[in-house]
């Protein structure tokens, strides 16, 4: 049975946007020969696959190459005659080697218009083809990952939430946020917004249903009671709705930074909830404080980190490293060294494979993205790291900021 491999769910222009757009009708406003467009596919067995492509040449005829992973010598060209309509031509046959991610790419032979042609999807047979995966949402942004810390060993309730992480080098494209310490109001972290902002994020939601945060009423509004220096404040929306602060900070690559959340009981309905990050060249800074009311002084539950491409790049590879987790009790510091894993991908709503998790000594890591790698976990896994050393936390000095 042939497969249907749309360009809105696995196609991505090279070597950026400006190339060319993909919306859900495809590929479109290509107008630079010198630009591509890959569309990935991940078969389950080796073998032969065959090829079609659904595509229109609006204002003249066209010849377009299509080729297994970019080698000219696994190339087929096809001819694109004049057409209004979209209409499906054969390219050729491919032989696949490997049960991996593999791409077409898609390239101009000849530029006979100003606007090249417009691509929908490729139709894709064949022995290889038999279990072919694929994106069969619109989904474009890479999948989402999370590990949900195991608490059962702290008692009474959790007033802190300590974390160490670090990203490497080329595995922190733009659009992307590694979460680090996230709790059951909220989510602290760090992003990379663009080639030049870098961002340390920490975000309470209300407990009023909106994705609107001007529509929140004022008895439910998370109010700010303190900001560091240079802190930027605000509200969000969209994903639910709440308050939100951030520095813009260029953190490096390569570097081990730390978090910590605190939460303190304001009366018998409010919880005050704190973000702190560790500055190498300077300790601790207060991101901010916010005053969350309609919580029953809740404090913190459901602790987790996530890494998250919030945007359509999910061509890229996010990768992040999050270890030494702490979270302080009646008792004091316990350390967590477990974690349950899960993700937004599945076979149901996003049929994404490029995704996985593990633990390197101390350090448990997450990826996804980039249709490099499939997926080396399953939903509900336990990821376990080694022990490490007690946080350096003064709660006095922190209270001071």
């Amino acid at each position: 049975m042939a497969a249907t491999v749309t360009l809105v769910g696995n196609g991505y222009v090279y070597p950026n946007d400006s190339f060319g757009s993909i919306s859900n009708d495809g590929l479109e406003g290509w107008t630079d020969a010198t630009g591509s467009t890959r569309v990935f596919f991940l078969p389950q067995k080796t073998g032969w696959i065959s090829v079609s492509i659904q595509a229109r040449s609006v204002d003249n005829t066209n010849t377009l190459r299509l080729s297994l992973d970019g080698s000219p010598n696994a190339a087929h060209d096809v001819v694109l005659p004049m057409s209004s309509d979209f209409k499906t031509y054969t390219v050729g046959t491919y032989t696949i080697f490997s049960a991996e991610y593999h791409y077409l790419e898609i390239r101009a032979v000849t530029q006979n218009s100003t606007y090249l042609p417009e691509v929908q999807a490729l139709i894709i047979s064949g022995s290889a083809a038999e279990g072919l995966r694929y994106n069969k949402s619109s989904n474009r942004a890479a999948p989402s990952t999370h590990l949900w810390y195991n608490t059962d060993a702290i008692q009474g309730a959790i007033t802190g939430f300590y974390t160490e992480f670090y990203v490497k080098q080329a595995e922190d494209p733009v659009n992307s946020y590694y979460m680090t310490n996230g709790f059951g109001d909220g989510y602290f972290g760090i992003q990379v917004i663009s080639p030049t902002e870098r961002r340390v994020l920490f975000s309470v939601w209300s407990n009023y249903n909106t994705e609107d945060p001007g529509q929140i009423p004022d008895d439910y509004k998370v109010k700010l009671v303190k900001k560091g220096t240079d802190v930027i404040s605000g509200e969000f929306g969209n994903e639910g709705s709440g308050a939100q602060s951030y520095i813009q900070y260029m953190w490096n690559t390569d570097t081990v930074y730390r978090g910590l959340l605190t939460a303190e009981a304001d009366g018998s309905d409010n919880t005050i909830f704190s973000g702190y990050f560790f500055l190498p060249e300077s300790g601790w800074k207060l991101i901010a404080r916010w005053n969350k009311p309609k919580t029953g002084a809740r404090l913190l539950t459901g602790l987790y980190s996530f890494v998250e491409n919030f945007r359509s790049n999910g061509n890229d590879y996010f990768r992040a490293h999050y270890g030494n987790q702490w979270a302080y009790g009646e008792g004091g510091w316990v350390q967590l060294t477990k974690a349950t894993f899960d993700t937004t991908a599945g076979e149901g709503d996003y049929q994404r494979y490029d995704y996985g998790a593990g633990a390197e000594g101390n350090w448990m890591y997450m990826f996804s993205g980039g249709f490099r790698q499939t997926n080396n976990v399953k939903v509900g896994d336990v990821i376990e790291r080694s022990v490490g050393p007690d946080p350096d936390v003064d709660f006095a000095i922190l209270d001071a900021l």
